[in-house]
């Protein structure tokens, strides 16, 4: 395999459902296929930083298709080029990429599978400068990795957040209410467009449309009229008015990230309130998107994803991105992908059908 004795593989970031399906698919294709050594590296970055890694057998990776979770653990707040080794933030930040490089070559490691959103990936490409060939594997339930049309983890927290829109009707239904149910999703709005649409919501805010607090509650209004005695609004958690800002529920100096979004689904359940009247309550999922088992389809594409990782290698590529395009699981340079996210655009045929069916998205 073009010189490929031994490859690490982690998962770096958020957790997200069906991070063990591509452990599992990388480490028995590379084993059963290729006869290679496989090492997992515990904890994203952080494990190559601190030199903890593990050989990976098919004994260790069987029966974990079904976990949530990474059975390596992951860190999002290590970044090698700005390591902070205390656990407050108030130490400085320094680069420690040669210790990383060091640990790569004392475990004779010939590649790295590196499984994480967009934040990971800038790190990777990090590593592909410096001679390390890096194969990405897009992970995030945000969905937002760009150059590829969907990442394992979407489908799950889709499922969770539609099924928490479901209950909350009943409750809404009985008290005549209002009632808004918060996702997450970062800067992008997939997870709140796609559970909005497949629970019904009438209302879905999402951060690429700024909303007019005005027309939510007009529109509202109008369903009472009608005799529609309650309405559920979907919102992102980075959603934000016209002119306004979005809600930020801390900041994480620790973090690489530090900007932590959340609360704007109350901030709206107040206003409307106020403006209408009408009883307003507010459900924020939070983590619990994250969580349990992956849905059939993100084992299915965790699966396709860490075979083709491998693949790749075994072709002789470097520096990519395994990514689905059009339905096909293929690849593109993995700096391509650096300090980028994949927006919902405007024209989305899905945000069409959700505005032809009359769903207000507040402009």
């Amino acid at each position: 395999m073009k010189g490929i004795h031994r490859i690490g593989v982690m998962t770096a970031g958020g957790d997200c459902p069906g991070l063990n399906a591509v452990i599992r698919a990388v480490a028995k294709t590379a084993l059963g296929r290729h006869n290679l050594e496989v090492m997992g590296i515990e904890d994203g970055f952080l494990g190559l930083v601190q030199n903890r890694m593990r050989p990976l057998t098919n004994e260790s990776v069987s029966n974990i298709l079904t976990l949530g979770g990474t059975i390596l653990g992951t860190n999002n707040k290590v970044s090698p080029r700005k390591y902070m080794s205390g656990t407050n933030g108030s130490a400085e930040p320094r680069d420690v990429t040669d210790r990383c490089l060091e640990h790569i070559a004392h475990n004779h490691l010939d590649a790295l599978v590196v499984i994480g959103g967009d934040g990971s990936m800038s790190v990777a490409s990090d590593f592909v400068r410096l001679g390390i060939n890096c194969i990405g594997v897009p992970k995030t339930i945000d969905n937002d990795l760009w150059g590829t049309d969907v990442t394992f983890g979407f489908a799950t927290a889709v499922s969770i957040a539609t099924e928490a829109l479901d209950r909350v009707h009943t409750t809404a239904a009985s008290h005549h209410r209002v009632m808004i149910v918060e996702v997450m999703g970062r800067n992008a709005g997939w997870i709140a467009l796609h559970s909005g649409i497949a629970s019904g919501s009438d209302v879905i805010l999402i951060p690429e449309i700024p909303f007019d607090t005005n027309i939510i509650c007009e529109y509202v209004v109008n369903r009472s009229k009608r005799g529609k005695r309650f309405s559920i609004i979907c919102i992102s958690e980075g959603a934000c008015p016209k002119g306004g800002q979005q809600v930020v529920s801390r900041i994480d100096p620790t973090s690489t990230d530090p900007t932590r979004l959340g609360g704007i689904g109350q901030k709206v359940a107040d206003d409307i309130e106020a403006a209408t009247g009408i009883e307003t309550r507010t459900v924020k999922l939070g983590h619990v998107q994250r969580g349990g088992c992956p849905v059939a389809a993100d084992r299915v594409l965790a699966t396709e994803f860490g075979d083709k990782a491998v693949d790749l290698l075994d072709a002789g590529e470097r520096s990519r991105l395994v990514v689905m395009k059009d339905g096909v699981v293929t690849h593109i340079p993995l700096e391509d992908a650096e300090g980028k996210q994949r927006l919902i655009p405007l024209d989305d045929p899905v945000l069409r059908a959700a505005r032809n069916v009359g769903t207000c998205f507040g402009d």
